[in-house]
């Protein structure tokens, strides 16, 4: 699947997935980078222009919407009821991910302790 597709999918990229976590409270675009950067303790780093490429692709997804504000220099995002529903369906998949990732292991695990014994 291409990455232009995987919201039409509702299949996140990476970025996406952590961009909608971050939303989950209202927050502006420096906001949102230092918080995806302190959940994942530096492991994950969005730069500019790809959070407000995403941004942009999110809004017109309608899972994120720009909140009005009086100061034009920092617009605040936040998430939608449909980007909620989104962000928990994410979740809910990549934990299925991570379980048969876990029962791939455990069955390889077992098949080459038979194969030794």
């Amino acid at each position: 699947m291409s990455r232009a597709n995987s919201l039409q999918t509702e299949q996140l990229t990476d970025s996406a997935y952590y961009i909608l976590l971050a939303l989950l409270t209202p927050k502006h675009g420096y906001a949102i980078m230092k918080y995806i950067e302190e959940l994942t303790n530096g492991e994950v780093k969005i730069g500019p222009a790809t959070l407000y490429t995403l941004i942009k692709k999110m809004q017109k997804s309608g899972y994120i919407l720009l909140n009005e504000d009086d100061d034009e220099r920092r617009k605040t995002y936040q998430i939608t009821q449909s980007g909620e529903l989104l962000i928990t369906a994410e979740i809910e998949r990549r934990l299925r991910m991570v379980a048969h990732g876990n029962a791939a292991i455990q069955t390889a695990k077992e098949e080459s302790s038979h194969e030794e014994g």
